[in-house]
């Protein structure tokens, strides 16, 4: 097939121009003609050289348009987009190579550094590889539901008036209403000046406590399912509120929490590795100290001495700790 001659930048030119100079190194040697990885998929071909379902993933992950372990179908409009990319940066590189600007002195140093940055993914994928497995993902989804502090889902209705006189009027008239009857919801629907829940019967839907504003949350603090609270002050009036229902939340499941267990694993274990590996080499920061700047607040004496410093983590590790 005849691809549009319009190139596809992705991330930009500046993008393109370093995975160029990347593939340029390692297009010396010979196009591998069999999978790289097991079960993985030939996509595309440029002047012989195979492109892998697995190179279009890498891409797609060095773009940070999925995670690190996310899948990526083939047929998906994010894989043709990420594979024309990929196809552009080959076409380039290879023209680069016809050039020889690999020769070039700046062209040296910049594929010596995407060489490094190479190899330091390589050392990452190396390490975490065997420390993300079932058994360390499911030992820390243990240690979470030990640790986290469940909330409590309650449902809520609501009736809204426009002054607190009318509000206390109404709660006299329904009195003791339980959830059964449907008087609220009637009384809702008649009197209630909130149109977005009017028609619903006052309905709120679920939601959990902690995400309720103050005033509601005091509001139904200690109020039993079925019973009234209120009126409380809302942007619309005066809500007279019932509670339909309140139970606890229900932990996630280890699939809901899977993704980012396995990424606080995986910064854990680059930060070991990146903090270790610091430590026995000899390092000189060549740079003058930083001028001090008046009134500038210091470090306190109890700040951590093993914090990995901002930009000394492998790019492609932004954990999101459970």
């Amino acid at each position: 097939m005849v691809r549009n001659a319009s190139l596809t930048v992705g991330k930009g030119a500046l993008a393109v121009a370093g995975a160029l100079w990347l593939l340029a190194a390692c297009s010396q040697a010979p196009s591998a003609q069999h999978p790289p990885e097991p079960g993985d998929q030939a996509v595309a071909k440029v002047n012989n050289q195979l492109i892998w379902a697995s190179d279009v993933k890498r891409e797609a992950v060095a773009e940070g348009q999925i995670a690190p372990g996310d899948p990526l179908d083939p047929s998906s409009d994010l894989f043709r987009q990420v594979l024309d990319e990929v196809i552009d940066t080959k076409v380039l590189a290879g023209a680069a190579l016809a050039r020889h600007l690999d020769r070039d002195p700046a062209a040296q140093r910049r594929l010596a550094a995407a060489r490094d940055r190479a190899l330091e993914d390589a050392m990452v994928d190396s390490v975490v590889s065997k420390a993300v497995n079932q058994q360390a993902v499911g030992a820390l989804y243990q240690e979470f539901l030990k640790n986290r502090t469940p909330s409590e889902v309650i449902h809520l209705r609501q009736i809204v008036f426009a002054s607190v006189a009318d509000a206390e009027a109404a709660k006299k008239q329904l009195g003791g209403a339980g959830v059964a009857g449907g008087a609220f919801e009637a009384m809702a629907m008649e009197k209630s000046i909130d149109n977005e829940t009017r028609f619903k019967g006052g309905d709120l839907g679920e939601m959990t406590t902690d995400t309720l504003p103050q005033p509601l949350a005091e509001a139904v603090k200690d109020v039993k399912a079925g019973a009234l609270a209120g009126p409380v002050k809302v942007d619309a009036g005066w809500a007279l509120l019932r509670v339909d229902d309140r139970h606890p939340e229900p932990p996630p499941t280890l699939d809901q929490v899977r993704p980012q267990l396995i990424r606080f694993i995986t910064y854990d274990q680059i930060k070991d590795l990146v903090l270790t590996l610091r430590s026995h080499a000899k390092i000189q920061n060549l740079l003058p100290p930083p001028p001090e700047v008046p009134g500038a607040p210091t470090e306190p004496a109890s700040a951590p001495v093993n914090a990995v410093p901002a930009g000394m983590l492998p790019r492609g590790t932004n954990a999101v700790i459970p």
